[in-house]
């Protein structure tokens, strides 16, 4: 077996079993919470005190996040590396964005998991000194369920060099298998789609909140790219072993 075909066969086979990882992920994060239930209408006391309670969850949570979002990058990455045949610059350009993606994303999901319950922790144990005071409001700043905070800019900032990844990979992605075309599609419209609703943001045609409910449903939609690429990955495979 070759050298390219070896690494050929090693990017294929990471799709796949983290097409299939993301999905369990996916089934787990039903189960452990994020957030208060209230989300930004809970009172900022009851916040602190339902971090406290749910601590060990809380952090267990966000660390699935990360795992999560690792393997979608992990995806993200087989799919670049799928069009470097047909189109080498955007296979890197495609690379390049879903690193800076990684970066967005795990600034606020590493603070959800270590500085959101240590700033919990000092508000309740009413601890002084040392910048205590600064705790409540960077727990503030910090609160995942207000738009315009620090942490949802940072996780749009991820979103969105996942909506510039979409629009780099989906036309030559599109190729002779139906996973192709469903993964193709799907991406070309989660890039269009949210640069449109971005360029309606700008120009005050439609509020925050809008696009906040955009994000819910297009990671919806992710997972139908992610399902199309397992197959993708693992038809991939197949045809790199047979060549080895």
């Amino acid at each position: 077996m070759s050298t390219k075909i070896t690494l050929d066969y090693q990017i294929n086979r990471l799709g796949f079993w983290s097409a299939i990882l993301v999905i369990v992920s996916g089934v787990v994060s039903m189960y452990l919470p994020l957030d208060i239930p209230a989300g930004s209408t809970a009172e900022h006391a009851d916040r602190v005190a339902w971090l406290i309670t749910n601590r060990g969850a809380f952090i267990a949570g966000w660390v699935n996040q990360i795992v999560a979002m690792l393997l979608a990058s992990c995806i993200l990455f087989g799919i670049a590396w799928q069009i470097r045949g047909q189109n080498p610059l955007r296979a890197i350009l495609a690379a390049m964005v879903v690193l800076v993606s990684v970066v967005g994303y795990i600034i606020p999901k590493f603070m959800a998991v270590w500085t959101i319950p240590q700033l919990a922790e000092v508000l309740s144990s009413g601890v002084t000194g040392a910048g205590a005071e600064l705790a409540d409001p960077l727990l503030r700043i910090l609160n995942g369920g207000v738009a315009f905070s620090l942490y949802e800019s940072l996780e749009n900032l991820g979103f969105w060099m996942w909506a510039v990844f979409a629009l780099l990979v989906a036309v030559p992605l599109y190729g002779d298998s139906v996973a192709s075309k469903i993964a193709a599609l799907t991406l070309g419209y989660i890039g269009i789609s949210y640069h449109v609703l971005l360029a309606a943001l700008l120009v005050g045609i439609v509020d925050l909140p809008a696009i906040d409910g955009y994000f819910e449903v297009t990671f919806n939609i992710m997972v139908i790219v992610f399902i199309a690429m397992g197959f993708h990955f693992k038809a991939a495979m197949a045809a790199a072993r047979q060549t080895a």
